[in-house]
């Protein structure tokens, strides 16, 4: 038996989509009552947040597809509207990745076709892409044009069923609350498509439509080219480099790079440097998943003789970095340890370029919370501010634009999930600098006869010793984790928190759901709290940290811990025994696996 509300939904769904593939579905599943199927595309509408949307492809209003593309960006357009009274001088820019979905007629390209459709219905100038770009050049073309707003159509490195819709607001940062709020209502106010929402050749044929591909490539690698500080080292280096875009759109941007920064081009993986939405090599495209999404590049570099690989996920705003070692073996860094490389190759940079020792105070870095503090310990000992933000990359781009305005240099931001900012020009992770400003560095160490894993120990040495482990468990049940993280705020008794894990002391907690932190004189906080996600920071009297925090876009329990010893006072292999037994500890007494069902992070 299908519930009314279903019903009705799926009636107003079919008078309203103008797609085949997805009406058709949608007439099959009432023709067949199946209520489970109905339930998955209508039960509820897909949830606008600070990162746009993300969901997989298909029918209905849980799923992405040309409908709920139209309903969105009407609601955007909506809200810009009455959030710019120049928005019909100034426009908005629109790119897509390469990913497609034939079962459903949706593709990335058709979204950004619909998407651009809406504002020129309005008389509101877009910037569409004409091909696939990088999702960082949508944050720079923003800036770069003094636009009002942006949407990338991609689900970065999701599995392929998935797509997304990624909004970036005037400043060149994704937007953060509450304009996720307002765009929401205004989605919910604009449903019924406009008149002219499905006659796509609008594109074809407006004057409002314009196509920055050409400028914005020309324009990007002239900008980055102010973090080139070594050509005549590049151009004579003996370091082979392989590059791989994992079948996304990386292969062709991070080619203009190396020849920007005047590298030999990079060894390209020829089975998956061309767009493909099928992802057919790999199990999941995302370089976070390690070595399986490297076995092809590492094949490439023995046989080449190359020494580094330097990877992209599949819309390149991300980064993984493994090199060779004396041993023959592989060493895939992590998002953490090319923080440190990059942070401290960045500064060492600006250091170079700027001898006035008073420019300093005006020089900063930031990272999320549960990356490694590793730039903290720098910052402490060169003199520059080192701020943490929220996690994501939308709190560090507001971040940094706010101190930009403030006439402060940021040098760099960095997340440990492999994402890092490496130049002002695009206030977002962008893959495609990260990789041949690493590139960079690996030949100026060379030059020293040093490699990356030497320069990082040498960071260590001089810093502090920085151990990172991070992991997660995968748990589909909402209930299960909200107890679970109850459970950690009513540990023993009511409103109290763990004081031990295992044989370690717990010294302090700062929990940024509810805004508690116990290090702070009236314990409220300083980070923004936010009630929809779990987050909670235990510190330790071994002088470890551990968060353990939801995803906002997976059913992930994720946790991230770190032992931070000072300068000159470190047996590394000590304190990796002792994170190993810390990270057992919380597993085993704070996220109970077994009782809780939680599936471990598949290796």
């Amino acid at each position: 038996m299908v519930a009314p509300r279903l019903t009705e939904a799926a009636a107003q769904w079919l008078r309203w989509d103008k797609n085949i593939k997805t009406s058709e579905i949608v007439k099959q599943l009432v023709a067949e009552e199946n209520a489970g199927e109905l339930q998955k595309c209508f039960g509820s509408r897909m949830e606008f947040g600070t990162a746009g949307l993300r969901a997989a492809m298909g029918a209905g209003i849980s799923h992405m597809n040309d409908l709920t593309i139209i309903q969105t960006t009407q609601g955007f357009c909506r809200y810009l509207e009455k959030n710019f009274s120049d928005l019909k001088k100034r426009g908005v820019v629109i790119g897509f990745d390469a990913r497609a979905h034939p079962s459903s007629g949706s593709s990335s390209k058709r979204f950004a076709r619909l998407a651009a459709t809406t504002f020129i219905s309005q008389g509101i100038p877009v910037y569409l892409f004409s091909n696939i770009t990088p999702t960082p050049f949508v944050p720079y073309t923003i800036t770069h044009l003094k636009l009002s707003a942006g949407i990338m159509i991609t689900a970065s490195h999701n599995p392929k069923q998935d797509n997304g819709y990624k909004v970036y607001w005037e400043n060149g940062a994704q937007i953060t609350s509450p304009h996720d709020k307002g765009i929401s209502q205004a989605i919910e106010e604009n449903q019924e498509p406009w008149p002219q929402a499905w006659d796509d050749s609008l594109v074809d044929s407006s004057l409002l439509l314009h196509d920055p591909y050409v400028t914005i490539n020309k324009d990007y690698f002239k900008d980055i080219q102010k973090h080139c500080f070594h050509r005549n080292i590049n151009k004579e280096t003996k370091l082979k480099f392989v590059h791989t875009s994992v079948h996304g759109v990386g292969h062709e941007f991070v080619q203009s790079a190396f020849k920007a920064f005047d590298f030999k081009p990079p060894l390209a993986v020829a089975e998956q440097k061309d767009p493909d939405p099928e992802f057919p090599t790999v199990k999941y495209p995302n370089p976070e998943e390690g070595k399986g999404v490297l076995t092809l590049s590492f094949a490439l570099a023995e046989k080449e003789g190359a020494g580094i690989i330097l990877a992209n996920d599949p819309d390149a705003d991300r980064l993984l970095v493994a090199e060779k070692q004396e041993s023959g073996e592989w060493k895939v860094f992590s998002g953490n340890e090319l923080g440190a490389l990059l942070g401290w190759w960045i500064f060492t940079c600006w250091k170079n370029q700027n001898q006035d020792s008073t420019a300093i105070k005006d020089v900063y870095m930031l990272s999320s919370t549960v990356s490694s503090k590793i730039l903290r310990a720098i910052a402490l000992k060169e003199g520059f501010h080192f701020e943490e933000t929220l996690t994501g990359f939308k709190w560090m781009g507001n971040r940094a634009k706010q101190l930009t305005d403030q006439e402060k240099t940021v040098l760099f931001a960095f997340e440990e999930a492999i994402g890092y900012m490496c130049s002002p020009v695009v206030l977002d992770k962008d893959g495609v600098s990260a990789a041949v400003i690493t590139a960079e560095m690996s030949s100026w160490l060379a030059t020293k006869n040093l490699s990356l894993s030497q320069q990082l120990k040498a960071i260590y040495d001089e810093y502090g010793y920085h151990i990172t482990k991070a992991s997660y468990f995968i748990c589909h049940d909402p209930k299960t984790i909200k107890e679970l993280f109850e459970n950690l705020r009513n540990y023993d008794g009511k409103n109290t928190y763990p004081k031990s894990c295992g044989k370690f002391k717990v010294s302090g907690v700062r929990d940024l759901t509810t805004g508690y932190d116990s290090s702070q004189p009236d314990q409220k906080a300083v980070l923004p709290t936010s009630k929809s996600s779990q987050m909670i920071t235990f510190t330790f009297a071994n002088g470890g940290v551990a968060t353990m925090r939801t995803s906002g876009t997976e059913p992930k329990i994720k946790y991230y811990a770190e032992l931070c010893a000072p300068p000159g006072n470190s047996d590394p292999d000590q304190l990796k025994k002792e994170l190993d037994e810390l990270v057992s500890a919380i597993e085993e007494y704070f996220f109970q696996p077994e009782k809780n069902k939680l599936q471990p992070k598949a290796e």
